[in-house]
């Protein structure tokens, strides 16, 4: 990779060195509104895209692909109704992450910061308050760092393509956000960031010795946890495109039983079909690696007689999935295997008829433990029920599941005891993971199954967004046999 001349083209544009750069007075506030933007004659790269450069992906008056500038709107409208009055809430994009020297990690985007306003890229500060649908602090456009990192949004395309009432250069940050600051009444932002953008305001560090400010998840999280027809449109798609590629990665997985073909094949297959990103690091895990509930090492052969747990998902524009299978390479459940896999499946399938408004995920959690529970005593893994309490982490110390949207873990804010509504996404993942000791069965030793779906809670119970992804023990024998 080609490297940068100088330290300050490379320091350029990174997000991590914005309020170095905001301190450096401005000689004038240039102000951008929606009064004031240009007509276009022509397309403009706005970093990200947009109808007029993407139209296969972005249709008119949309933001990001199936999410409008009006839902955006109404958004930061319903935002604005839940905070207290007088509230200013701040929204900072991720920081870029260096890999090494000029070499960036993969950037993405902070998901609240997107969640309220389509921008996907580094550098920018938005501001929702009483006075201001959204007003946008954004990088200026810089022709040396564009050489290296192509083009980007600054603040007229905050108002042309995002929304914004109004926008600003990031360097004017010092002469604009302390006003708007000092005259809330409760400052609203992100503080699990240990050093967000707009760290560096003296009226920030005021207000948090005075006590005016408040977490943004707790007003954020609620509004994304349910999702609206176009988000649920979007989970689809990623679902959909998770499906297929676990299908293609199970036709292979009899020829080429190997963690590392496996995971690459499901990675492939996702990122072909449109995927931006894999969710997570992909868990390949063949044999005994199953019982590592995030292994990630996905560098071994897979054993003759041995299953293997994939586990993945794909990030489509801005949302994830999330499923997990766990097959036999040898085409066919046998043995312990079969015996450990049908506890897993009756399992998941109880815990699907919770899947229902008014139903909290620790009610399903603890339908899981009892079924799973009862699966140990039947495979003799557990002889002592007055112990059983205990010993039950010993095979599985995992929740049944989570929530999930814009992230895998989605609105973590959201307590399990708050019952489902109608629009929220969960994964239901019951699992075994039976280690290799000598106190446990031979037979059985080694042996981890997960099997992960994704459902979406509906007014009259609940749809399985990943269901046509085998996981009955002879529609996977099947498919795996049509394969070999």
């Amino acid at each position: 990779m080609a490297s940068r001349t100088t330290t300050s083209a490379r320091l350029l544009g990174r997000g991590v060195h914005l309020i170095m750069q905001c301190r450096q007075p401005s000689s004038s506030v240039r102000k951008y509104t929606r009064s004031a933007s240009l007509i276009r004659e022509e397309a403009v790269d706005a970093g990200q895209p947009t109808f007029e450069t993407h139209p296969e992906l972005v249709a008119p008056g949309e933001i990001m692909p199936g999410i409008t500038s009006q839902e955006f709107a109404l958004r930061r409208q319903k935002l604005r109704q839940v905070v207290p009055p007088g509230s200013i809430v701040i929204l900072g994009a991720a920081t870029t992450k260096q890999m090494t020297d000029a070499v960036p990690y993969p950037y993405r985007q902070d998901a609240d910061y997107l969640y309220f306003t389509g921008c996907q890229q580094p550098g920018g500060i938005a501001v929702i308050d009483d006075r201001s649908d959204l007003c946008m602090f954004m990088p200026e456009p810089d022709p040396e760092r564009e050489i290296w990192d192509g083009k980007f949004a600054g603040p007229e395309t905050a108002v042309d393509i995002f929304g914004a009432d109004q926008a600003y250069s990031s360097r004017q940050i010092p002469e604009i956000l302390p006003g708007m600051i000092r005259r809330a009444a409760n400052i609203i932002y992100d503080t699990s960031c240990p050093k967000p953008l707009f760290w560096g305001l003296p009226d920030i560090q005021e207000a948090k010795q005075n006590h005016k400010v408040q977490t943004l998840q707790k007003y954020s999280h609620n509004l994304r946890w349910v999702k609206s027809p176009a988000e649920i449109q979007r989970m689809r798609e990623a679902a959909d495109i998770t499906c297929q590629a676990f299908l293609q990665t199970m036709s292979v997985s009899r020829r080429y039983p190997h963690e590392r073909v496996l995971a690459a094949t499901v990675e492939h297959e996702c990122r072909i079909r449109g995927a931006q990103r894999m969710s997570f690091p992909t868990v390949s895990a063949g044999g005994a690696s199953a019982s590592v509930i995030h292994y990630s090492r996905n560098d071994k052969q897979i054993e003759e007689g041995r299953m293997v747990l994939l586990d993945a998902g794909c990030e489509l524009h801005g949302y994830v999935s999330d499923m997990t299978r766990t097959w036999p390479v040898s085409g066919s459940f046998s043995g312990a295997n079969r015996e450990v896999y049908e506890i897993v499946l009756e399992t998941m399938k109880e815990c699907f008829k919770l899947c229902k408004p008014g139903i909290t995920l620790r009610e399903i959690h603890i339908k899981s433990g009892l079924m799973l529970s009862r699966g140990l005593l039947k495979l003799g893994l557990v002889t002592d029920t007055q112990t059983l309490g205990r010993t039950f982490r010993s095979f599985n110390p995992s929740a049944v599941g989570h929530y999930l949207g814009m992230d895998v873990h989605d609105c973590a804010g959201i307590n399990i005891d708050v019952p489902l509504q109608p629009g929220v996404v969960i994964t239901i993942e019951p699992a075994l993971y039976i280690p290799v000791k000598p106190n446990v069965p031979e037979r059985l030793r080694g042996i981890g199954v997960r099997i992960e779906d994704e459902v979406l809670i509906t007014s009259t119970g609940h749809e399985i967004l990943t269901a046509s992804a085998p996981k009955e023990m002879d529609e996977v024998e099947s498919w795996l046999a049509q394969c070999a």
